[in-house]
């Protein structure tokens, strides 16, 4: 399994989105349940997932899933499959 798929089952069942509205442009705004519960469900999920710790400002920051492997990058977690 790729890193984006990963984070993309990840999404996926922290925002309790169907699969197929999932992608790499996916912003807050478009995800109703996107709210700051679950970006603290998003931030332990990647944690959990990819075995990295987001400090309080990653986590505050991430407003779309571009963020998200913005931030996993920065911690060593490759998408070059993106």
């Amino acid at each position: 399994m790729t890193n984006v798929e990963k984070l993309k089952d990840l999404v996926v069942e922290v925002f309790l989105i169907d699969p197929s509205e999932f992608h790499l442009d996916l912003r807050r705004e478009q995800v109703e349940t996107w709210d700051s519960l679950g970006v603290v469900s998003l931030a332990v999920g990647v944690e959990e997932t990819f075995g990295c710790h987001f400090t309080q400002e990653e986590a505050l920051g991430l407003k779309s899933v571009g963020d998200v492997i913005t931030v996993l990058e920065h911690h060593g977690i490759s998408f070059r499959e993106v």
